[in-house]
């Protein structure tokens, strides 16, 4: 890598001015670009992972890792937004900063999430990607909530449950399991499911989510 003084030599122009075209960003590194590749090479990375980890799996269904219960109604405040498909690459960028959001204004309106968090899914307005929820339960009136929606979320009468262990990049695979043991016990899925973040340190391949998918019978 050339130092300013090379780079002034070969170029043929004085540090002063090679300093003057920095602050004016008309010399901008290709640092940025190159990182922004780089996080979408190891993005592209992860998810060829897990589908290699899908077809590992074919044939194994463990049935023991998968509960059929009720989940009971909550109470949550939430946030939303959009994103274009159920793809971890599409959720993940938008699921995050709602969070983020959320907790900065549940703090600013003294309220305390008094459970894990959950994330649901519906079909966008007009059929349009994905309506992305990020709830968080409080004990809180509907409505009361300044920047964010108080709501109960109704209970899902027969979910068929497993935990993904580690980051949701990787959650895929988790998914085909659980879609192969409804199929192979007679349900039939019933609507979006839900993920309930049961841990979640800053390390992401320690963290453990409960899928949550509402069932009938097939």
């Amino acid at each position: 890598m050339f130092t300013i003084g090379d780079f002034a030599r070969h170029g043929q122009v004085s540090v002063r001015m090679l300093r003057h075209y920095d602050t004016t960003e008309l010399l901008r590194p290709a640092r940025a670009e190159l990182q922004s590749a780089i996080a979408a090479d190891t993005l592209r990375l992860a998810q060829v992972e897990a589908r290699l980890r899908i077809i590992e799996m074919e044939g194994t269904m463990p049935a023991e890792d998968v509960q059929v219960k009720r989940i009971p109604p909550v109470r949550v405040a939430e946030l939303t937004a959009i994103a274009a498909s159920l793809e971890p690459a599409a959720i993940g960028p938008v699921i995050q900063p709602l969070y983020q959001d959320l907790g900065r204004r549940l703090h600013d309106a003294k309220l305390a999430p008094v459970g894990p968090a959950i994330a649901y899914y519906e079909d966008g307005p007009d059929g349009d990607g994905v309506l992305v929820h990020a709830t968080l339960p409080v004990n809180a009136d509907p409505g009361s909530g300044a920047g964010f929606e108080i709501k109960d979320l109704p209970e899902v009468a027969q979910a068929a449950t497993i935990l993904h262990r580690g980051s949701m990049d990787n959650v895929p695979a988790t998914i085909q399991i659980l879609a192969r043991w409804i199929d192979a016990n007679g349900y039939r899925s019933a609507g979006y499911g839900r993920e309930l973040y049961l841990e979640c340190p800053e390390d992401q391949a320690r963290w453990v989510t409960e899928l949550q998918e509402p069932i009938t019978p097939g």
